[in-house]
């Protein structure tokens, strides 16, 4: 177990991205894939002590439901339910006909945040879009919106706009609404905007069948890019629908001195997933590791940002964005501050 542990640990790191795993053999039936599915969940999951969650009730609950002449329908509502109560947005069960999923981590929030406000009243008509990131300057601060991790950065083009946006009072880098994606994307932002080389997060995974079964903390750094880098001041943009690799981008930037968070804390998503096929082929994900900021923060939970705030009622109605007005001003006291 500790040796297979080790070789999710290196694959998630290094790929920064999932890895597919298949039992052996199983007879497929109702109970065997409700049996296989909780059984895996429970030696592997990384959050149950965090959640305070009792998984064997979870099961003690669920297995009357399970009958041996029940439709595909009606076992993937069961182990979705069952799934469910782990309120994490990394955990799903894929069909052929459904996908499951818990988002009640940004559902039940304010959205503070609608680009259609952004594209119409700060964007405008003549922005840029530099691969993923668009970008343009509003009352000499720059502005870079970044919509998903999904999306490559590519690292001559991030050099361009920050060599481009040299003379800018500071930057709003703003990632409402990014649900994740690739960790490399977060590897490179994190080094073009580093303060100096530091820690930036801390790590642990799942070595044993045991809910509290883990490694040592590893800790990761960053190298700050001494070539092109960003040191003004620098507002990070977030909401609750920031997750997974958003989230992580969050936790590293909170280190950074020159930068400030404003707006909500985020969605969470601090473990690295893995994916298993059942016995019917339905494919199960649930999260492995856990992530901390430096000082032994899990922010599986979210991260709270500096300086917290919700939109204003009276800024919707008159088109104006409550975080794009006040990261500007925050900007412009930080400059002029450092003429002082």
């Amino acid at each position: 177990m500790k040796n297979f542990s080790i070789l999710i640990f290196s694959l998630l790191l290094f790929s920064s991205c999932e890895f597919l795993f298949i039992e052996p053999t199983t007879e497929n039936t109702p109970l065997s894939n409700f049996e296989t599915l909780w059984k895996e969940v429970d030696e592997k999951y990384a959050f149950f002590t965090l959640k305070s969650i009792d998984w064997q009730d979870v099961y003690n609950q669920n297995l009357p439901r399970i009958k041996q002449d029940m439709t595909d329908e009606e076992l993937f509502d069961v182990l979705s339910d069952m799934l469910f109560v782990l309120k994490d947005g990394h955990v799903n069960l894929s069909s052929a006909f459904d996908v499951s999923r818990n988002w009640t981590w940004y559902t039940h929030k304010p959205a503070n945040f609608d680009f259609n406000i952004i594209e119409r009243y700060y964007l405008g008509d003549d922005y840029r879009i530099t691969g993923p990131l668009y970008n343009t300057v509003i009352d000499s601060v720059a502005y870079i919106y970044y919509a998903s991790f999904g999306s490559v950065i590519d690292e001559d083009e991030l050099d361009y706009l920050i060599k481009d946006f040299s003379y800018t009072k500071g930057l709003i880098f703003d990632i409402r609404g990014n649900g994740g994606g690739y960790l490399s994307n977060v590897d490179l932002l994190c080094k073009k905007f580093a303060d100096k080389d530091r820690t930036v997060f801390l790590q642990q995974y799942k070595t044993g069948p045991g809910h509290n079964d883990f490694s040592d903390f590893f800790a990761f750094s960053v190298e700050a890019d001494t070539a092109v880098n960003y040191r003004k001041p620098v507002v990070l943009l977030t909401n609750r629908q920031c997750y997974s690799a958003a989230n992580d981008l969050a936790n590293r930037f909170k280190n950074f001195e020159h930068v400030t968070i404003i707006g909500d804390t985020t969605g969470g998503g601090g473990g690295l997933p893995i994916s298993f096929e059942l016995p019917n082929g339905w494919i199960a994900r649930f999260s492995t590791t856990q992530t901390f900021s430096p000082d032994g923060f899990n922010i599986e939970m979210g991260v709270p940002p500096h300086i917290a705030i919700n939109f204003l009622q009276e800024d919707v109605l008159a088109n104006r964005d409550t975080y794009i007005e006040f990261a500007i001003l925050h900007i412009q006291s930080k400059h002029n501050n450092l003429l002082k």
